[in-house]
């Protein structure tokens, strides 16, 4: 690891507290360091949204710092994580090929077992003393596993659901009423095949909702009685699986697949992780202006999504600069533009400039999008390893 990391790391947090979140001298020889790097950003490709503002922030990192941010388009991150760990066991310590990875969930718990991530790095970085840690406890906990660092917030999730006014002016508001909804309208609803994340947390949604004890969720597997506590689910899948699209024997592949579904009239419900999906979907055409979104009445699960550095990244200076413009006020306005990408920030307005926080206000929230005051409640994820289990047993009885 260059001594300048090691520098910073010890220096920038006690730099930011006093100086009251002037850049530090080791702020300015990390910069410094970074130009001419290029930093290889392993994420998710499944939306073409999404792609262009990656493609945007390259722009502006080439632009600002001298940073050459090369996409590496990926489906699933635990290909990432695999790749990373092989690295690791054939003694690559540096010169890895993944320099900054988008990761949450079970990905950042596996990474962070083995050992793999560089860091603590997140907190000492300028623009996280405007990261919202007081409201938002998952920028510091990402699916009961504390971050301590080791990955930096870049955008809030929350499930909601998304539907047509014009067919479906009353969708059912609880996963309970989602089974009797199904048998009065079969083959109108699906969700996307896991272990895709948005249909792996369908399927933990109503594992909230079903089982005797939410709270044991908090808890790994192995510290619970996973067996009752999963057996509603399994109970409750079994019912509805018949009356679902296709009677439950395909499945759309994503989220995306799934609103092409929805907006050809083949399904009335699609899911997505965006609160503003709607809306920018909306916006692009993708969907009739008729559609709109909802939580379910005990809420839905939210999250936070980081970006996080392998420890042997080749071009940890210019990852970290990657890191810390994706959480500047520019970067995280243009985010949660419905018509840019529609992410909702992980920052706090009143840490901002009165300049930056008009940038937020005078955003559009989009005809579709719910106000931050109707997503509430905002349920936890459950500990990463009931997703594992959840993705393995789903797996095994759809192959019966």
């Amino acid at each position: 690891m260059p001594s300048i990391i090691r520098t910073v790391v010890l220096t920038l947090l006690a730099a930011l507290a006093t100086t009251g979140g002037a850049m530090a001298a080791g702020w300015d020889d990390i910069v410094a360091e970074a130009r001419g790097q290029t930093v290889y950003f392993n994420a998710w490709a499944g939306s073409a949204k999404i792609n262009a503002y990656i493609a945007w922030v390259g722009e502006r990192v080439q632009a600002e710092y001298g940073v050459t941010l090369r996409h590496v388009k990926i489906d699933d991150t635990a290909t990432v994580v695999s790749r990373v760990l092989a690295e690791k066991t054939a003694g690559r310590d540096t010169g890895g090929s993944v320099d900054l990875v988008w990761i949450n969930g079970e990905n950042f718990a596996a990474m962070k077992e083995h050992g793999l991530l560089f860091g603590p790095f997140a907190e000492d970085l300028p623009n996280f003393r405007l990261v919202d840690v007081e409201n938002k406890p998952t920028t510091r906990l990402d699916f009961t596993v504390p971050v301590v660092g080791l990955e930096a917030p870049w955008g809030m999730a929350q499930i909601v659901f998304m539907y047509d006014t014009a067919r479906t002016p009353d969708p059912p508001r609880s996963m309970r009423a989602m089974l009797d909804w199904a048998k009065t309208n079969p083959g109108r609803l699906t969700y996307p095949e896991p272990p895709n994340f948005t249909g792996t947390t369908f399927l933990k949604q109503a594992l909230i909702e079903l089982t005797p004890d939410p709270a044991i969720l908090q808890l790994p597997v192995a510290e619970a009685d996973a067996v009752a506590a999963t057996a509603p689910l399994w109970a409750w899948l079994e019912e509805i699986t018949p009356h679902l699209w296709r009677q439950g024997r395909a499945y759309p592949a994503n989220r995306e697949a799934q609103r092409q579904l929805l907006d050809d009239g083949e399904v009335d419900i699609s899911i997505s992780f965006e609160p503003a999906a709607a809306s920018s979907a909306i916006a692009q055409g993708l969907l009739a202006d008729t559609v709109r979104t909802y939580v379910l009445e005990g809420g839905t699960i939210g999250n936070t999504h980081f970006v996080a550095i392998p420890n042997n990244s080749g071009a940890k200076e210019g990852a970290i600069v990657v890191a810390d413009f994706l959480m500047s006020p520019e970067a995280q306005a243009r985010k949660q533009d419905p018509s840019v990408w529609g992410d909702f920030t992980v920052l706090a307005m009143d840490k901002l400039t009165p300049d930056d926080r008009r940038g937020f206000q005078a955003l559009p929230r989009g005809i579709a999008t719910l106000a931050p005051e109707e997503l509430a409640p905002t349920l936890p994820e459950p500990h990463p390893s009931w997703m594992t289990l959840i993705e393995a047993e789903w797996r095994r009885r759809m192959s019966q």
